[in-house]
This record gives C-alpha cells, structure tokens and sequence, in this order.
C-alpha cells in the first residue's frame, strides 16, 4: 500500500513544531493583530522583547571571546589576522560611504521633506533630549580609549564587544607565543566553552516567537499604523533606498566571491526574521555567527569581522542619517549647497562609527550634524520621532546584509573562504563541521589513525583480532612478543 499522506491540519502543525521560521512568522502577523485590536494591552507586552534581547546579550561577549582566541590559535599566524582587521575596515569604510552617497543622492532626487514648511520653534527640542537620555556621541578620542578595555571582567561585565574583541586577540597571540607545548590544556577548554555557549544560543532561541510577538504588538500598539501614512513619502524613500544598495551588495559578493545573496538571504531567513521583530542585529549574532563559520568562513574571520562590523559598518544607519538629514534641512525650508552636503558626508563618516549600543543614537548623530552645518536648526530633528522607529526594519536588514557580505568579501580576500563549502552551503546542503559540536565518536581521527591504534579494521570493524566480548582483553598476535597494555 502506498504511505498515506498526512492531512493538511497536520502539516501544518508538524511544520509550526519543528521550523523556527514558521513560528516566529506567525508571532510577527500575531504582534501587528494584537497591536492593532488592543494597543493598550500590546504597549505592555515590550518586555517580552526586551527579556530575549538581555538573554541573547549575556552570551555574545564570551561566545565573540572565544571564537576570536580559537580562530587565531587555529590559523597559527598573528600577522593574517591583522590583515584581515585591515581589510575589514577598508571594506567597512567603501561600503558606508556608498550608503552616505546614496542616501543624499536619493534625498535629493525625491526631495520627501519639500513643501512641508516647517517652524522649527513650533517643535519639542526637548523630546530629542527625553529620546537620547541628555547623552552625547563620544569624540574621535573617547571612541578610541573606550574600545581599551580597563579590566578583564568589566569588558564582558559591560557587553564592550570592542573591548573583548581587543582582549580576544591579546589571549589568542599569547597563545601562539607560548604554543602548545606550555599550555596544552587551554585551548581546549576554550573550544569545549564555545560549544556550550552555542547549546546555550540553542535554547534561548527557543524563545524567539515569544520576543517577536512581544517587540511587534508593542511597536504597533504604541506607534499605530497612521505614522506610515503620515510620513509616507520619507518612509518609502528610506526602503527604495536600501533596496537599491542591498542590490549592489549583492552584485559586489557576486564580483569578489561567486555568491549569491539571494541565496543567502533564504540560508539565514529565521535569522533575518528574528531580527526583523525584535530590530535588533544583537540578538542573531551568534547564529550568524555559526551560520557563516558552516558557511565555509573561517573562524577568525567570523570572529572579527562581524562583532567589528557592529561597530563601524552601520551601512543602513549611515543610509536613514544621510536622507534624514536632508529631509529635515528640506522640511524647514534650508537649501543645502553641495559644499554643505559634502561636510555632512564627512561629519556622519565619523559619527556614525561611534552609534553602536548608544540610546538614541541616530538623533544624537543627526544633531552633531546639524550643529555641524549650522544652518539647520537642532530643534528640527524632533520631525524623525514619530517615525525613527519604522525605520528599524530598514536598518537592521541592511547593518546585517552589510556585515555579512564583509564577512565573506574579506574572507574571500585574504584566502580564508571555503567557496566550494559556501556554495554547498547556500543551497541547503548540510555542511556542518566537527567544529560546530556535531562530530560523533572518533570523528576527528586523521587518515590511518586505526592503523596507528592497532592494525587495519578487519571484517565488522575489528582491529587486527577477533571481536571479543566487552570486558574481554584483546588479544595480541602470537607472532609479536611485546606484553600487551593495560587497558584504560
């Protein structure tokens, strides 16, 4: 008799128990239903993203720690890690700047804020304080003694991914300087805690649905969908905008490695959904993070291009403060010239890069640029609070896109990109490595390792003798005269 096929109902509660894609799909239309129908009850509900969010961020330091030691241990050469580092903010700096260019190039064409005259006195400059906490971007200086950790504990006691990520290298080339020999018990046990940091991701993750549905009924709930049309023009141009450069993202991986991005787009869709309901990056790095080491990337390049990349590869924050900036200069009626234009560029290259884990960020920046041209009024930036946070969907795709096309070009770049294992990758073929805690038993034994242990395996696997029972003592050959060892 022909298998019976299972009924619809079935399938689809077989697919809603075992896909995390699936799951986290419907808390997303559920969060929006909520919202809409009873948004005082979903105001109620952020928690539930925020929890998930806290838990996703008590392992990203010590998982970035020790992929980061393990990557350098593992490629033996301090020199190609600094390479890489290199390269990485070569690549982060092209690409930002390409989002800056394109963002005031869009702005202009479009012009989403002409004819909306504005009086800058009639606004609350005092909410952009409320949204930013009085906070600053810290200077050029700041920046940089801020990523030199104090203490070893308070780099990961405080989340400063620069900060471990500095640390990070400083354990992984004292380990190459001492080798193996001095140390022989450390870099195992820092492989062994990866492994238990990526199990730990495993049940958090099991969380995800209850986060999304939590982060999208509160947004709703709190914001409405009548802010869309309100400032539709601004927010289409937003998207357009960073679909335009996404496609140019994915031609440059095309060019540098043979990828697809689409591909990889549908490889990492949970991930990318993930992050969609609880906009944020944050909470998916350590999947991305596994994704792309399965993708063929090798582990210091994981490593340090993407917790870096989090830092000075903001590409869709870089895109919403260029056309933000415009939009505000056009609604109160300040013509930028070109020469203008191009110190925003200029201003927005610098703070953009000190954005990351800043509340309020983007208002601070779009202030420091302002303040900067001093033609547009600070005041004026209050217009983007009903809108900043619809544009966290834009932005969280395109830092992420962003970041993981760096991974690869870099990888690609300095030879430490498995191309033929990327490709397996991206069309859902398992590639999963014994590093990825998925090796069985002996999993990890070189060519002839058996022949080593005891003579080639005979009929049923045995080596050299008969198969005896447990508990039973191999017996050697009788023409080899040495007392057999001890087993155990």
């Amino acid at each position: 008799m022909p298998p019976s096929v299972p009924s619809l109902p079935r399938r689809v509660a077989r697919t809603l128990r075992t896909s995390l894609f699936a799951q986290v799909t419907c808390a997303l239309v559920l969060g929006i239903v909520v919202g809409k129908l009873w948004p005082d009850t979903a105001t109620a509900l952020q928690p539930l993203g925020d929890g998930f969010t806290r838990l996703i961020k008590t392992v990203i330091s010590p998982l970035v720690f020790c992929v980061v030691v393990v990557g350098i241990a593992k490629a033996g050469d301090l020199k190609a890690f600094g390479r890489i580092g290199v390269k990485a903010l070569v690549w982060f700096e092209i690409a930002s700047t390409a989002a800056l260019v394109i963002g005031l190039v869009a702005a202009n064409v479009v012009g989403p804020g002409r004819g909306m005259n504005v009086d800058p006195s009639s606004l609350n400059a005092a909410a952009v304080d409320e949204t930013t906490g009085g906070g600053h971007l810290p200077t050029t200086t700041e920046f940089v003694l801020n990523a030199l950790p104090q203490s070893f504990i308070g780099a990961f006691a405080e989340n400063e991914l620069l900060q471990v990520l500095i640390l990070a290298c400083l354990v992984g080339a004292a380990l190459l300087h001492l080798g193996h020999t001095k140390v022989p018990k450390i870099l195992p046990a820092i492989e062994q805690a990866q492994e238990i940091i990526f199990a730990v991701v495993g049940f958090i993750m099991r969380l995800a649905p209850i986060a999304v549905f939590g982060a999208m009924a509160h947004l709703v709930g709190n914001y409405g969908l009548g802010v869309m049309r309100t400032y539709a023009k601004l927010i289409v141009l937003c998207y357009v905008a960073a679909a335009l450069f996404i496609a140019l993202l994915a031609v440059a991986l095309k060019a540098v490695t043979g990828l697809s991005l689409w591909k990889f787009l549908r490889y990492i869709r949970e991930e990318m959904l993930l992050a969609l309901g609880t906009a944020s990056t944050e909470s998916v790095m350590p999947r991305v993070m596994q994704k792309l080491r399965r993708a063929g990337a090798r582990d210091d390049a994981v490593g340090l291009v993407l917790p870096t990349g989090y830092s000075f590869n903001l590409d869709g924050a870089s895109l919403y403060l260029s056309i933000g900036t415009l939009f505000i200069a056009q609604a109160v009626g300040v013509d930028l010239s070109l020469g203008q234009q191009v110190t925003v560029v200029l201003v927005l290259m610098l703070t953009s890069k000190g954005m990351a884990g800043i509340p309020g960020s983007a208002f601070l920046a779009l202030s420091a640029t302002a303040s900067s041209l001093g033609a547009i009024p600070a005041g004026a930036v209050a217009l983007l609070l009903g809108v900043d946070r619809i544009m966290d969907s834009m932005r969280v795709v395109t830092n992420l896109l962003g970041n993981c096309v760096a991974v690869f070009a870099v990888s690609r770049w300095e030879g430490a990109l498995d191309t033929a294992r990327a490709k397996r990758a991206l069309d859902g073929e398992d590639t999963s490595a014994p590093d990825d805690g998925e090796k069985g038993l002996g999993a990890d034994k070189e060519p002839g390792a058996d022949k080593e242990l005891g003579g080639e395996k005979g009929p049923g696997g045995e080596t050299g003798t008969e198969a005896l029972a447990p508990g039973i003592p191999a017996q050697k050959p009788k023409e080899l005269k040495e007392p057999a060892p001890e087993a155990g």
